[in-house]
């Protein structure tokens, strides 16, 4: 089997699929770093055959080809001098699925619980400190 075609397909597949191309490149502004996000599919297939006829002739051939395509599907947008995930948004480009509409949804009482946590967290360790102080 002849790989060429295979090893030329490949390698044009590869430099679609590189990664400035699937993860975007970041944009950076004075306030935000702005990263796209793209989902990707891709197709492949190759084949070879031989044959002969009755009159003692033959031939072969082999073949490849593929596909790929990309589209931008969101935003990740980081806002500078900020902390906590509050200063991380995600743009949605298309329309979300039921799945993404319920975290969207819910990521505001998500934060909200991590920031409880973490003020129940700083208040055991103060707790901690006065007892271990006290004991001393």
């Amino acid at each position: 089997m002849d790989v060429e075609p295979i090893k030329t397909t490949v390698d044009e597949l590869l430099k679609v699929l590189a990664t400035e191309n699937v993860i975007g490149e970041t944009i950076e502004t004075e306030d935000k770093i702005i990263i796209p996000v793209t989902k990707f599919g891709m197709a492949f297939g190759a084949a070879s055959a031989e044959g002969s006829a009755l009159k003692d002739q033959s031939g072969k051939g082999s073949g490849a080809g593929g596909g790929a395509g990309i589209e931008p599907i969101a935003m990740v947008v980081v806002f500078k001098g900020m902390e906590g995930p509050e200063s991380v948004r995600v743009m949605h480009l298309t329309k979300p699925s039921p799945m993404g509409r319920a975290i969207s949804e819910a990521m505001p009482a998500v934060i909200d619980l991590m920031k409880e946590g973490k003020e129940t967290v700083k208040e055991m360790r103060e707790k901690k400190e006065e007892e271990k102080e006290e004991s001393e």
